[in-house]
């Protein structure tokens, strides 16, 4: 499908007169032109907004860059060997602050700043400059957020600051903003832009684009996160009624405007794609996406790498990455919504442990013998066992690049890709879904003290799923639950619903949780073997998808072998420095002004 910001080869037959169309065609930055060539003509400033959507826009698993791009392996999603898990993190850990003039986070905000300040100075309508501005004070937002989230308050730069002459260089080092200052202006920015911004874009075109409600629903996402423990240690009650006001808000505009749950929780809730009139979304979930396309040559080529690096190496892909451990699959309940050892309906077996299980499991997990429909085939099975063969050695089914941890992750893998088309897969990223808007929702309800509203989110979310009602309605939820306990169980269905969609780590840190939940334990894998009857071969590979079609219980009763394994070697121990991570050396030596973090041994109070 097309993306909305790879359109810069319509300047060549804009109204600019450019000196080749050679320099369009390589999708430059249109900062290289001056501003009246741009900013007077819309068709040209779109070019320029659409440029800060393809700097800006999360990839898949929220990627948005430094540390953002291996957050399921910070968690207990995915085996991951790094100094966070190790509690060996340093103040040169994470880079993502880099230099106000020279690099990264702060190179896309200035970009941004020029946008606003060449289109207020240019000649367009007002009303048409105010949804361009509005457009760039989304982004804006979005690049302090991920900053504030890191390290607490961070230097707030609203104009281009002149990186030309030694007085420009020493106006430019300016100290950090308080924490709760940076949030305040994060919040300003989404405010102009949910005044400004339509609730739905006329276009098809534009689908894509922030509207009204996907403003609003982000906004609800930074007060949940600043109303939550680590930035809310007092808990002030006021911060959490601001972020059940922005989230009320949100759910209000998107269900108004044609967004909602999904009819059901599978692969399709992300290859559903498009626009079914205007921004309006053929899939009500995809509050706010990052849109993808199939092209191989064309100058719009944006093609998403997660399939090809998910899917079994043998199919012919890089693969064997972004594999589940067993305690995320261990997280999700029975059939009944009840967790394992707690239902009396159903009975959970290692042996058979996919059992009766929650049906988002078998939608994200992929495990020995599943029917998984893959590279075109509608009846494939995965098979990931291993056999003792004629060395008396365990050997695996698996042709190639056998997973580490016995599982793989199929959520969002497209079962039309094949071998041909895994490389330049199109489908969509789904940033926020309206279910992460409900489950925001909840939490801010369950801290507020409405704890019906918060079940409410929860039965609606758990009922899409698949789960069984129960004779109490409540879909294998506790009930009476409040406060604490309900939040609790909050927690528990995002790491569920929203597994693998670069949520879980942040979850934890956001809700200091990470200590608590992660230290002193090793990361598990599961190992299935096929049972040794002297043959020395795997004897079963002529028969088992046939016996899997006809009894996949039998099967596993008759011929294997489940077992659990440690993929960690050291028991994983955060830091509480984690929770503000230290300014590294590079930027405090560029900076003389920034202040390290207290909590790495400065003078900076990331809570105030």
């Amino acid at each position: 499908m097309k993306k909305i910001y790879i359109l810069i080869v319509a300047a060549c037959s804009a109204s600019l007169m450019f000196s080749s169309c050679k320099k369009v065609l390589e999708k430059q930055d249109l900062g290289s032109f001056t501003a009246d060539q741009v900013y007077n003509d819309s068709t040209t400033t779109k070019l320029s907004i659409d440029y800060i959507y393809s700097q800006n826009q999360p990839s898949w698993f929220g990627n948005v860059g430094g540390l953002s791009a291996s957050v399921s392996s910070l968690s207990d999603e995915q085996y991951g060997d790094n100094v966070f898990v190790k509690g060996t993190a340093t103040i040169e850990s994470v880079t993502d602050l880099g230099n106000i003039n020279t690099a990264g986070n702060y190179v896309k905000i200035r970009t941004i700043n020029m946008f606003i300040r060449d289109v207020n100075a240019g000649t367009l309508d007002p009303a048409v400059k105010k949804r361009f501005i509005a457009q760039a004070y989304f982004w804006r937002a979005f690049r302090y957020f991920e900053l504030v989230k890191l390290y607490g308050g961070v230097p707030v730069v609203l104009i281009p600051l002149d990186a030309v002459g030694e007085e420009a260089k020493k106006a430019a080092l300016l100290p950090r903003s308080s924490t709760s200052e940076t949030f305040a202006q994060i919040a300003r920015d989404l405010d102009s832009c949910i005044k400004y911004i339509p609730a739905k874009w006329p276009k098809n075109d534009d689908y894509g684009r922030i509207t009204k409600g996907a403003a609003q629903a982000f906004k609800g996402r930074v007060l949940l996160t600043f109303a939550s423990p680590e930035f809310n240690p007092g808990n002030l009650a006021s911060r959490w009624q601001d972020a059940y006001a922005a989230n009320t808000q949100a759910i209000a505009t998107l269900s108004t405007n044609g967004f909602g749950l999904y009819s059901k929780f599978d692969a399709s809730m992300w290859t559903t794609e498009g626009s079914a009139g205007g921004s309006t979304p053929r899939n009500p979930e995809a509050v706010f996406a990052t849109l993808y396309n199939t092209g191989t040559t064309d100058i719009g080529q944006n093609n998403n790498s997660y399939p090809n690096s998910t899917v079994p190496k043998y199919i012919g892909s890089t693969g064997g990455s972004n594999l589940p451990t067993w305690d995320m699959a261990l997280a999700f309940p029975m059939k009944d919504g009840k967790d394992i050892g707690a239902s009396t309906k159903y009975v959970y077996d290692l042996a058979k442990f996919y059992k009766d299980r929650d049906p988002r499991f078998d939608q994200t997990i992929a495990y020995n013998g599943c029917n998984w429909p893959l590279a075109g085939n509608s009846n494939y099975r995965l098979w990931t066992y291993y056999y003792t063969n004629d060395k008396n050695v365990l050997a695996t089914t698996e042709p190639s690049g056998a997973t580490s941890s016995g599982l793989y992750l199929r959520k969002g893998i497209d079962p039309s890709l094949t071998l041909a088309t895994f490389q330049n897969a199109g489908t969509d990223w789904i940033e926020i879904r309206y279910a992460e808007v409900m489950l925001n929702l909840a939490e801010c309800a369950a801290e507020t003290g409405q704890s019906q509203e918060a079940y409410t989110n929860l039965v609606n979310i758990r009922k899409r799923a698949g789960i069984e009602a129960g004779a109490d309605g409540l879909y294998g939820l506790t009930a009476g639950l409040s406060g604490t306990n309900l939040v609790t169980a909050i927690m528990k269905e995002r790491q569920i619903e929203l597994a693998f969609e670069g949520k879980r780590f942040w979850d934890l840190r956001r809700r200091k949780l990470l200590e608590s939940t992660l230290n002193g334990k090793r990361r598990l894998g599961v190992t299935v073997v096929l049972k040794n009857t002297g043959t020395k071969t795997d004897y079963i590979t002529g028969t088992r998808d046939a016996s899997a079609n006809t009894n996949l219980d039998a099967l596993y009763t008759a011929s294997f072998t489940v077992t659990t394994k440690q993929l960690d070697t050291y028991n994983i121990a955060y830091q509480p420095g984690v929770y503000f991570f230290g300014i590294p050396t590079v930027s405090l030596n560029n900076n003389i002004n920034l202040q390290q973090n207290n909590t790495w041994g400065g003078a900076f109070d990331p809570l105030k």
